[in-house]
């Protein structure tokens, strides 16, 4: 399969618990001390309906998930040629601790730059939570060392 031949395919989905401990560790990790991401009662009092995830927290629910390596391994790239280029966050609803959020990945573009030696590789992933609510697209970009033939 050429490369541009994988713009559009869409990967199996997937579905991760979003657990409270893990936001906590998260929030924790980050430095983030706003007691919404670790206390039920300052979530409530903030008006969220309970600890909401920090934004950058779904990029852990797509590595949880496996999702940052299926697209190099389907298209047979090894991955010490690639790395995490760029990353984005759409968010159309809240995701809690507690909810259980559904994704799928979408390649959406693939293009070169350098006369080849660098690829990019665009891929969305829509989240959805338990109420099949849309809550977020995560949009990464991958870039991979090519060897490009000299003449």
């Amino acid at each position: 399969m050429a490369d541009a031949d994988y713009i559009g395919k869409e990967y199996p989905s997937f579905s991760v618990d979003v657990e409270k401990g893990r936001v906590k560790m998260f929030a924790n990790a980050i430095g983030e001390e706003n007691p919404i991401y670790s206390d039920e009662e300052a979530a409530k009092n903030a008006g969220y309906k309970g600890i909401p995830v920090p934004p950058t927290f779904p990029f852990t629910i797509t590595m949880e998930a496996g999702q940052s390596f299926n697209i190099l391994e389907d298209m047979g790239i090894d991955v010490t040629t690639a790395m995490h280029g760029e990353q984005g966050f759409t968010y159309y609803d809240h995701i809690y601790a507690g909810d259980t959020v559904t994704g799928s990945q979408k390649i959406t573009d693939i293009y070169e730059k350098k006369g080849g030696a660098l690829q990019f590789i665009e891929a969305v992933i829509e989240l959805r939570n338990q109420n099949d609510v849309h809550v977020c697209d995560l949009r990464s970009v991958i870039v991979v060392r090519r060897q490009v033939a000299e003449g």
